[in-house]
């Protein structure tokens, strides 16, 4: 026992020795192309990529009634993560806002494009993990997307009005450029998450109404009506109880929807009255997962292995079932059920038949 005694001693008092004459590490780098707002100009703030490559478009032209004129020049602030360098976790102060375009490669691109409409509760945009992460996600199915920053209610902007603008507003100016982007202008359409679902469910609704109002410009006589709807987590609806239900337009774009149950269960329960709405007029590929377990947030992480964090493969599986990974062009089968529906609308249920 003395000897492995010695044994050891001698190894502490080695390797104390190597230490003490080891050199210190070099030092760190530091992070490189850090992204930071612009800088306050005279003119409306230039919004910039948040991720590399993003082509930044404003949404409305300078002069636009839409925006704030005493509030136009005013930077974004960046909320940055703290434990990665150059993640942009969230943005606030969005006068002047943008649609950030990524498009993918020609020989994968199917043409479709979903816009990612962030959430934060109406106080931050949480573009991190509910937009950024999604465009090498859905690039790995020839899906283009566009991050969109729309104004926000902690800066003083109405998002039943101002934010659902914006959302209509990029959706028809993500197709009047469709030509220039190689996109399919009937396969765009907008993936909302817990706040920025309150964008997608009206828009979902109310294009018509936006368009009517909208008439003139350059993007005057181009859809608004998103071709699909995604709404995850979401928050309160058209359709959600104490509002005034708006009509449902016979062309309703089919919607997605996914939301823990019972461990987020207000947000379960406005994803039920949307689907209900829709369902009672028997609008087609309606789809709804509710998850017995789960809560708030969480976007494309794993969430520890339960099945809400897969809810993004059941909405690639309803993507898929509706055409919109075909080749570009080619009619979808949310389109021709569209048409159908039109044509020949089911019969309410306890109506005469």
């Amino acid at each position: 026992m003395l000897k492995h005694l010695f044994q050891s001693t001698v190894w502490v008092i080695a390797m104390a020795n190597a230490m003490m004459g080891q050199q210190a590490l070099p030092p760190l780098p530091a992070p490189m192309a850090i992204p930071k707002p612009a800088l306050p100009t005279d003119k409306p703030y230039a919004a910039q990529a948040i991720l590399q490559g993003g082509i930044v478009m404003p949404l409305y032209p300078e002069g636009s009634p839409f925006v704030n004129a005493d509030k136009v020049k005013i930077p974004e602030v960046y909320n940055m993560s703290q434990a990665v360098p150059g993640r942009i976790s969230s943005i606030v102060s969005i006068h002047n806002p943008s649609i950030e375009i990524h498009t993918v490669e020609r020989g994968i691109n199917t043409g479709a494009v979903i816009i990612l409409a962030a959430g934060g509760g109406h106080r931050t945009l949480n573009v991190g993990g509910e937009s950024a992460d999604f465009v090498s996600y859905f690039y790995n199915f020839g899906i283009n997307t566009v991050i969109l920053r729309n104004r926000l209610r902690s800066d003083g902007y109405e998002p039943r009005t101002d934010a659902v603008n914006d959302a209509l507003q990029a959706i028809r100016m993500v197709r009047a450029y469709a030509k220039e982007f190689s996109f399919d202008p009937n396969k765009i359409g907008i993936l909302g998450f817990s706040a920025g679902a309150e964008l997608s469910a009206p828009a979902a609704v109310q294009f018509a109404e936006f368009d009517a109002k909208n008439a003139s410009g350059p993007f005057g006589g181009i859809s608004s009506r998103p071709d699909f709807v995604g709404m995850i987590y979401p928050g309160p609806s058209p359709f959600a109880q104490g509002r005034v239900a708006p009509g449902i337009p016979a062309n309703v774009p089919p919607a997605f929807l996914a939301c823990p149950g019972s461990g987020d269960r207000v947000h379960a329960i406005w994803a039920m009255e949307y689907y209900n709405a829709m369902l009672m007029k028997g609008v087609p590929n309606i789809e709804m997962h509710l998850y017995g377990n789960g809560v708030h947030g969480g976007a494309l992480t794993d969430r520890k292995g339960i099945p809400m964090g897969t809810w993004q493969l059941r909405f690639m599986d309803w993507f898929r079932d509706l055409g919109f990974l075909a080749k570009s062009g080619v009619p979808t089968k949310a389109a021709l059920d569209v048409e159908e529906f039109i044509k020949n609308p089911p019969k309410i249920p306890g109506s005469a038949r």
